[in-house]
């Protein structure tokens, strides 16, 4: 029987991804330090390529900041409709292999190839697929293969740019040993600093620590970091199906053609779900409206977009495929959202025009919806000014059934 530890794990990342993609629109661009991200000083960098990280510039930091350590760096605006298209293509490839996949972002997946070296050779299978992604979409990638998801994580990380490293079974130990603590998946800042205050600067001493005096150290966390660093990771991979979703929709008391209270449920519809969203840290590549008229004749239409998970940018979606389904001349009975095609992410990955000022505003709405509740802040659609009449929502609305 094959065992969890024996497993044969793959891991493909697209190298620096976003900055690849621009590199194929602009092959000027190759071997250039190059930014991804706002044009403003108060903008932030989504991507940066590997000349402009040597200058100490990362993702996440003030596009100000990074032009002063780089001042001939190269800006270019994100293009997530073209970002989404590769990611699909990749996607596609890897679905027409691999017996078991997870898309685990925009632009990393892990394969389960367990009981392929009785047959096939998984190190020959990977390699071969690792070739066919970079043949068919240009885009250059790294592979990792290991005994398990996070080994062999780690090992794409040891094979960037552009390369391949295999974790032999049983070598997962000694491989990570000589690493920095900080090489760990899930290791930040704030982690590592107090493992270093410890002493504790590489993964070999990591290892050797009681698990007891790291619970005690850490909690929780401490009995996951001794795993880590002892190579042990047997969380499954989990397959990919671009049908997962997360929607909501509302039935009407009684029905209606008053088009400010449909405007008014497609906000609030739209902001719970994809708080909902960045909740589970998901982004959403596909948007689907539903509405049943008074005679119970139900339409839908949807839309493939971008991925991203910013409730001004989906609300703008949602509004065009309302428009364009709605037939002015029947009552509306009931209204639904649903988000589909969902992958791992962040909401930074969509602000590419942002500012830092928009990132933290949605931090601090989503900090404030965790507190008291997604419905206690919501956009001004939903308020009814002095002077305004207020118009009465059916007490009846049902509860968020799904699809």
């Amino acid at each position: 029987m094959i065992t969890l530890q024996q497993r044969s794990i793959a891991h493909f990342d697209l190298d620096c991804f976003f900055v690849s993609v621009e590199c194929l629109k602009d092959s000027s661009l190759k071997g250039k330090p190059l930014l991804v991200g706002g044009h403003s000083d108060r903008a932030v960098v989504a991507a940066c390529s590997y000349e402009a990280r040597q200058f100490g510039i990362h993702s996440a930091m003030p596009m100000k900041t990074a032009l002063k350590l780089c001042p001939h760096a190269i800006v270019r605006s994100g293009d997530m409709e073209r970002y989404s298209e590769m990611s699909r293509a990749v996607t596609d490839i890897i679905a027409e292999s691999a017996p078991l996949y997870e898309k685990s972002s925009i632009d990393e997946f892990y394969l389960d190839l367990t009981g392929m070296d009785k047959y096939f050779g998984a190190v020959q299978w990977t390699h071969e697929l690792r070739e066919k992604i970079m043949r068919e979409t240009c885009l250059p990638i790294s592979l990792g293969l290991a005994s398990n998801k996070m080994v062999s994580k780690v090992a794409t990380n040891e094979a960037k740019p552009n390369g391949k490293r295999q974790v032999l079974f049983g070598e997962e130990k000694s491989f990570l040993a000589p690493m920095p603590v900080e090489k760990l998946p899930m290791v930040g800042k704030e982690t590592a600093a107090a493992l270093h205050r410890r002493g504790v600067e590489h993964v070999k001493t990591l290892s050797e620590i009681p698990v007891t005096l790291l619970e005690a150290w850490l909690g929780k966390n401490g009995i996951a970091l001794w795993n880590k660093a002892n190579g042990i990771d047997e969380s499954p991979v989990v397959p990919y199906h671009e049908q997962k979703s997360i929607s909501t929709e509302s039935t009407f008391g009684a029905d209606t053609i008053d088009m400010r209270f449909l405007h008014a449920e497609l906000v609030r519809m739209t902001e719970k779900i994809a708080f909902e969203l960045r909740q589970q840290n998901k982004l959403t590549g596909c948007v689907t409206v539903k509405i049943r008229y008074s005679d119970f004749e139900t339409v839908t239409k949807q839309m493939t977009i971008p991925y991203t998970c910013s409730d001004h940018i989906l609300l703008e979606k949602v509004k065009e495929l309302f428009h364009r389904l709605y037939d002015r001349r029947l009552l509306v009975r009931l209204v639904g959202i649903r988000f589909s095609h969902l992958v791992q992410g962040n909401y930074q990955i969509s602000l590419f025009d942002d500012t830092q000022e928009m990132i933290a505003l949605y931090q601090a709405i989503d900090h404030i919806k965790n507190r008291f509740g997604w419905q206690y802040l919501m956009k001004g659609t939903n308020v009814v000014a002095p002077g305004q009449k207020a118009y009465t929502r059916p007490r009846n609305i049902m509860p968020y059934p799904k699809y």
